[in-house]
Parts: structure tokens; C-alpha cells; sequence
């Protein structure tokens, strides 16, 4: 769905010269925030919200440092940690915030056989033992 030129020209006038941001002009002008998003998105803009502070971040270069150090310690012992720094947050978001962090581990990489059919054989040896032992009267 498109919009006029006119309400075009109102957004990026909001946007720019009044400094709104894009829920506001979305309200005010009474259309969905996609569209805001849009015309700015169209005009060379990136209309992005700026990040909230979170209470982790004044601990995150102890635990960047920590997780460096140790990749392997769990988010419970390092939530324990950075409770004793002062940390009042809760456990379930610090282990959220905790896994976009942790280091991971590298990829290891495997060479894929490709064999022509008949090439090889596979056996599954438990099948075959079922079907001997009912074959000498076993229920």
C-alpha cells in the first residue's frame, strides 16, 4: 500500500527538522510504524531505536574478561560472581545476555565419503542378532 507524496514529505519533515522519533511521527500521523520505517529506509535513512542501557553493561568487561579466561564456566557461577560485584539484574536475562557472549567453540571440519553404490556395506548387527535368536525358538 502506498502513501501519498504529501505524507511522505510530512514524515521526513518530522523526522528531520522536528527530531521525532518514528513511534511518535507513526502516532501522530496515525499509520503503522513499518511504514515510518519505510519512507526513511526509501529516503537513505536507517531509522533504528538506540539501545536501552542494561544493568550489565558496567559488569561487561569483567565478564568479556572472565569468559576469556575461563570459556567454559556457567552462567549460574558467573551470575554468583557478578552478583557479589552489585549486579541486581535477574538470572534468566543474564544467562540470555550471557550466551550471545560466550566464545564459540570453532568448527570442526569433516570430509564427506562419497562412494559409488556397492562400494560399500553397512550392517546393523542388531537386527541380525534378533533375527537369530528367533530363528532358534526365542519369543
Amino acid at each position: 500500500m502506498t502513501i501519498p507524496p504529501e505524507r511522505e514529505a510530512q514524515i521526513l519533515r518530522y523526522y528531520h527538522v522536528e527530531k521525532w522519533h518514528v513511534g511518535t511521527i507513526a502516532r501522530q500521523l496515525g499509520v503503522h510504524h513499518g511504514v515510518v520505517n519505510r519512507v526513511l529506509g526509501q529516503a537513505g535513512l536507517a531509522a533504528t531505536m538506540s539501545p536501552r542501557p542494561s544493568k550489565v553493561d558496567t559488569y561487561l568487561p569483567f565478564i568479556l574478561a572472565t569468559l576469556d579466561k575461563f570459556p567454559t564456566l556457567t552462567a549460574a557461577r558467573l551470575y554468583a560472581m557478578v552478583q557479589e560485584r552489585g549486579y541486581r539484574g535477574g538470572p534468566s536475562h543474564f544467562r540470555q545476555i550471557i550466551s550471545c557472549h560466550r566464545p564459540r567453540p570453532k568448527a570442526e571440519a569433516y570430509l564427506r565419503l562419497r562412494t559409488l553404490p556397492g562400494e560399500q556395506a553397512q550392517v546393523d548387527w542388531g537386527i541380525l542378532a534378533i533375527s537369530t535368536l528367533a530363528g532358534r525358538g526365542a519369543p
